[in-house]
């Protein structure tokens, strides 16, 4: 089943201060948008509204499959996930730190060792499995992050300034993981940067906050 999904009406504020205002988006199909702004315009709230992390002051994020509207409920949350920009790790191996959304979820033995390494060889980490994430470098822990998403394959995957502080060969890595992600799973993704030149490469639609909206980028 295709899930897509659309914001309306969003509004939000933190302290009296407006940040999205009457925002109305629809997010059809499969492929990549990019969400532009400079820092403070509301990109990441808007991600994490859409994610489910964080409930509007008014408005609604609806979700579809088949034309029909799909209950917020752990089910939707399955299809569904959002990688911070600076997430942290266990302070245990790679393997285990991408196996534990597995295994929260009652996927257990050979299924999840499966898993695990296709998900990890996706992302060009599977040879550091055994490795403790602590002792991966910040690009690398930025993958390891997304792997974590990727694992439980989900339908739409939400990125908020994936490559933050990562350096230019990580940072061509996830752009080319980005790719690979609409190529062979076609999966719907979501990203926020405030690179332009970045959104110019990994951008199906380009996107961008102005006025407290979310509207398509000229």
């Amino acid at each position: 089943m295709s899930l897509t999904f659309a914001a309306f009406n969003i509004s939000k504020s933190y302290n009296g201060s407006q940040v999205l205002k009457e925002c109305s988006f629809s997010f059809d199909g499969s492929g990549v948008y990019v969400l532009t702004g400079p820092n403070g315009s509301g990109k990441s709230t808007f991600l994490r509204i859409c994610a489910l992390i964080e409930p509007p002051d008014e408005g609604e994020i609806l979700f579809s499959s088949q034309g029909k509207t799909i209950e917020k409920d752990l089910r939707l949350r399955r299809r569904i996930t959002l990688v911070f920009p600076r997430s942290g790790v266990f302070n245990t191996t790679a393997f285990r730190n991408v196996a534990y959304g597995l295994t929260v979820r009652g996927i257990r033995g050979v299924q999840v060792i499966g898993k695990v390494h296709e998900a990890l060889d996706f992302v060009g980490l599977d040879h550091k499995s055994d490795q403790n994430a602590l002792t991966l470098s910040s690009g690398e822990i930025q993958r390891l992050n997304i792997t974590r998403a990727l694992v439980i394959k989900p339908e739409i995957l939400f990125l908020d300034e994936p490559t933050a502080s990562v350096d230019e060969a990580n940072t061509e890595i996830i752009e080319n993981i980005v790719m690979k992600l609409k190529k062979e799973h076609r999966a719907t993704v979501v990203i926020t940067t405030h690179d332009k030149e970045q959104a110019i490469r990994l951008a199906d639609r380009k996107l961008i906050i102005k006025n407290w909206k979310v509207v398509e980028d000229e």
